[in-house]
């Protein structure tokens, strides 16, 4: 195809014309507009055709996009952005091993409440579990059996949180298990926001001084396993 600049506007003789597609022409000089009824690619054909024509008004020419509208696009897309990651990170919450762990307070089943800053000077294993989980079962009894083993010396305690399950659910797995160590629901999963638990089981143990000492995301094998993630954090 020819050069559409070389196409003069009827209107203004001034060689201006530009296409915006294969059927319209528009002219940057006096802006009018101009309508072809067929793919005319030569020029001088093209040029008489456009003679022969009046110049319509119905196709307007393509803005040019301005700074400020890309700017103002750009500003809203960073703030969406900075909203997403910040819902990201209060979602994942603040725990990190060797990193205090926040205070929060926990109420049983039974009515007991208890309040972590309280339990300060005590190893706290922190146990998320729900009566639907299959892997829950597999440490059920060892966790049962490393609670009354701790139990006596008072420096260990263990906290069962069950995580969206309902109360009867719940209630039927601990007398299932015989589970007697402290056990109760995560309101509003508060507690596992906290600990940016992603599945159950979870458990997460608390050193004499609130620190996070300990991270397990699976279900424990043994007894002994539990002991070898216990025995370090009670020595002086």
């Amino acid at each position: 195809m020819s050069d559409p600049q070389l196409l003069k506007c009827p209107n203004c003789q001034n060689t201006s014309l530009v296409r915006s597609d294969d059927w319209h022409l528009h002219c940057e000089n006096c802006g009018k507009n101009y309508k072809v009824e067929a793919k005319i690619f030569d020029a001088t054909e093209l040029q008489k055709l456009l003679n022969a024509s009046a110049p319509v008004e119905t196709i307007q020419p393509k803005r040019r996009p301005r700074w400020g509208t890309i700017a103002a696009w750009t500003a809203l897309a960073v703030l969406l952005i900075l909203i997403a990651v910040g819902m990201f990170q209060k979602q994942r919450g603040t725990v990190v091993i060797g990193e205090p762990v926040p205070n929060f307070t926990f109420t049983s089943f039974d009515g007991q409440t208890y309040t972590l800053e309280e339990l300060r000077g005590k190893v706290v294993l922190i146990n998320f579990w729900a009566s639907w989980c299959k892997p829950c079962e597999q440490e059920a009894a060892d966790m049962e059996a490393a609670w009354r083993y701790y139990q006596p010396g008072g420096e260990v305690i263990f906290l069962g949180i069950a995580w969206t399950d309902t109360e009867s659910a719940s209630l039927d797995y601990l007398a299932r298990f015989d589970i007697t160590y402290p056990n109760g629901p995560d309101l509003g999963t508060r507690i596992s926001q906290a600990f940016r638990t992603t599945g159950v089981p979870e458990t997460y143990i608390v050193d004499k001084n609130g620190v996070l000492a300990y991270i397990k995301l699976s279900p424990f094998l043994s007894l002994g396993e539990i002991q070898s993630a216990i025995e370090p954090l009670l020595t002086p």
